[in-house]
Formats: C-alpha cells, structure tokens, sequence
C-alpha cells in the first residue's frame, strides 16, 4: 500500500484511547483487501476488543474462532447479496470487463440473495468473546422461517 496512507494500526489506537471506560464490548470491522492486514489486526488488539471481524473481499472464510487473549476473530464475514454473481455484481458485465476488457458499466446481480454474519457471544462483565460462529441463510430459507434481517 502507498506510504502516504495513515496506519491502521495507530488508527486503531487512537480509537481505542477514545473510548469511554465503561464501554466493554468493542467490535471492530476491518474493510481490507488483503486477508494478512486482517488477521494481523486480529492479533494486534487481541484481549483489547469484542471481535475483529473483516469485511470488503465479499467471500466468507472459515476461520472464525477466539484468540487466546479472548478476541473473537473471523477473516471476513462475506456479503449479503446475489451468490449468483461476481461478488454481487452482473456476471456478464463482469466477464466483458475482466475478459474482453470492456469497460460496461456493472450493476448489482439479480437473484436469491444471501444473508452473511457472525454470531457473537460476549462477556458482558469483560467484553470478550466466548463464542463465534459464522451465519449464512438464503433469502428462500428467511422466508420460509418467517426471520427478520
């Protein structure tokens, strides 16, 4: 990344420090391209916050868990959107840009959309993480439970 961008790291301190003493539970949602930048973040405020939970990439990994200082991690929760799709966007439109090199315009994908989350289970006297487990429900299986999203 350019040197010229502010660190994450100290960004995330400096929010840290602001934080008002009688707030415990801490999320921290890190929208990052690449995988490494988040799991490091999850290392860095380990046993400092709630959750590290990575955002941007769209695709869901399977590496939630509780670091051993008590901060629940997951690389990236993925989207909530068409998985009928490149990450949510038209896959004709998307094929014509990365194949053919066209630059068309890309619209949202059409179709079942696909609910993504985690599920976090805190001590509220600490503001650790007992638990995380990753969520995902098709639009079809919301609707047919009745669920509210």
């Amino acid at each position: 990344m350019p040197t010229t961008l502010s660190c994450l790291f100290k960004a995330a301190e400096n929010a840290l420090a602001k934080k008002p003493p009688d707030v415990k539970c801490v999320l921290v949602d890190v929208h990052a391209e690449v995988a490494s930048e988040k799991i490091a973040m999850g290392w860095y405020l380990d046993g400092r916050v709630s959750a590290v939970i990575g955002t941007h990439t769209h695709v869901p990994t399977a590496d939630e868990c509780v670091l051993p200082m008590g901060t629940g991690y997951l690389t990236d929760v993925g989207m909530t959107g068409c998985y009928n799709s490149i990450v949510g966007m038209d896959i004709n439109q998307s094929m014509k840009r990365l194949i053919d090199k066209e630059s068309v315009p890309l619209t949202v994908a059409q179709g079942e959309g696909t609910f993504h989350a985690a599920l976090l289970e805190l001590d509220e006297s600490t503001g650790l993480c007992i638990n995380i487990k990753r969520l995902q429900m098709k639009e079809s299986e919301i609707a047919r439970h009745q669920l509210c999203v």
